[in-house]
């Protein structure tokens, strides 16, 4: 008996040759695969899937994902991008309906650029300092940038802060310093010409030092205060009635003349970096801010060893009164208040100071005047006064120096300590008893007042 092949067997054999052959009785072809090559740019890489060369089945969805370096970003998918869904986008997708081969593009961010101007109020006649690093203009410079700065003051003169845009200046009353940049600014570096250290002017005699470090007196000399001939490395000098001190190159200080009080005795002094002399004593400004006295204490005009005298920058020392001027510029007093001559606690925006016999005088930052104490002789009338580079209190006067480099001079003036109107070119002037010494920028000396002494006989020197 012949085997038979049951219907429902036979049935399946005839399905499953229908599903070899398809419906048509034709074979199924083989899915097709393309080649996806990626690449970048410098500056970054594709992350997602990759980079090289990928193989996809026909009409897959890849995802692709760009990522830029720090620094970078990235710009858009170039090369056969038909099929990318969006070029200019870092995630994105596409389609593999044939080989491609694309790249992702990368370039650096652009850095902000900013203008730093500097200037100086180096100006007109008076050759008072400038920026040496990187130097006076409008300089080119990306955000974030630190701009090293250097004010360099000259010989006579001394650096007083830095003013205009100076949110990112590290320091401002340094003239070594740094500004970040992150804007546009305009910054100036501010001179004044030194608190007359190079000219003194005591109660009857005149003191100057030249360039060399000797210094040159005339005048009353019956105490000594004239006897600075052998004196050496002095880069500042003070004067009062009867004595007469200088400062020297490394921070000592010498004196000479009158030591009823002890007002000469500082011989141990060190790291002194001003001096001044008053009626019977001597004051010196230390380094670190604090201040040193010593000699007549009647009126308590030595006592700076307290908390408010602290960062001090200036020190004057007025007949028996003491002043300060503090970094802030705010400024104290100690001593002698008879006439309302410490009367400076409101004071403000101070740059200098100058103590006579019964008043003192500020300078403030724009160039006005302020004064207290004693007015018998107007001493104190300098409230017009504006374009002020310097100012020296005498005992009944007050002189000031005026931006173009002519002076002024208010109070008494019997003895025409105050005949100064037609002085030109001068740099600091001083202030003496009943006579004033100006210091004209070639080095040559005016003097104006009573010369019973010889006080006034500077016709000769040149400092420099």
């Amino acid at each position: 008996m012949k085997n038979r092949i049951p219907p429902i067997s036979l049935a399946v054999m005839l399905a499953l040759s229908v599903g070899l052959t398809g419906c048509g009785g034709e074979e199924v072809p083989e899915a097709t695969e393309y080649n996806l090559t990626i690449s970048s740019t410098e500056g970054g890489s594709v992350t997602t899937p990759g980079e090289g060369t990928f193989t996809y089945d026909q009409v897959t969805v890849v995802n692709l994902v760009a990522e830029p370096d720090k620094g970078y970003q990235f710009v858009s998918w170039t090369g056969d991008v038909s099929a990318i869904a969006n070029t200019s986008a870092v995630s994105t997708t596409i389609t593999t309906n044939d080989s491609y081969s694309i790249t992702a593009n990368f370039e650096a961010i652009p850095v902000a650029q900013y203008s730093l101007t500097i200037s100086s109020t180096t100006e007109g006649w008076l050759l008072c300092g400038n920026v040496t690093t990187p130097g006076e203009g409008t300089f080119s410079y990306s955000s974030g940038t630190v701009v090293n700065l250097v004010a360099q003051a000259e010989e006579v003169c001394q650096f007083v802060g830095w003013t205009g845009d100076v949110g990112t200046i590290a320091d401002v009353n340094a003239a070594t310093t740094t500004i970040t940049i992150d804007g546009d600014y305009s910054i100036r570096a501010n001179f004044r010409p030194y608190v007359s250290r190079m000219l003194a002017a005591g109660g009857f005699h005149t003191v100057g030092f030249k360039s060399d470090g000797t210094a040159v007196a005339v005048g009353y000399n019956k105490h000594g205060q004239c006897n600075v001939a052998g004196w050496t490395d002095i880069t500042q000098v003070g004067a009062a009635c009867d004595h007469t001190v200088g400062l020297k190159s490394d921070g000592t200080a010498v004196a000479v003349g009158e030591n009823s009080h002890g007002q000469c005795n500082f011989a141990s002094w060190t790291d002194i970096t001003q001096i001044a002399a008053g009626g019977g004593h001597t004051v010196g400004l230390r380094s670190d801010g604090t201040v040193v006295a010593v000699g007549w204490n009647r009126y308590r005009q030595c006592a700076v060893d307290s908390r408010s005298w602290t960062d001090i920058t200036q020190v004057a020392a007025g007949w028996g009164h003491t002043v300060g001027l503090k970094s802030d510029g705010t400024v104290v007093a100690v001593g002698d208040n008879s006439n309302g001559q410490c009367n400076v606690a409101g004071w403000t925006d101070i740059i200098q100071v100058s103590a006579g016999n019964w008043h003192t005088v500020g300078l403030s930052t724009d160039g006005t005047v302020v004064a207290a104490g004693d007015n018998t002789y107007g001493q104190c009338n300098v409230v017009g006064w504006s374009a002020i580079l310097q100012i020296a209190a005498g005992y009944w006067h007050t002189v000031g120096l005026n931006d173009d480099g002519t002076t002024v001079a208010v109070g008494d003036n019997y003895y025409t300590p105050c005949d100064v109107v037609g002085w030109t070119d001068i740099i600091p002037v001083a202030a003496g008893r009943r006579h004033t010494v100006g210091l004209r920028s070639d080095g040559t000396v005016v003097a104006a007042g009573k010369n019973d002494y010889g006080q006034c006989d500077v016709g000769g020197w040149g400092l420099f």
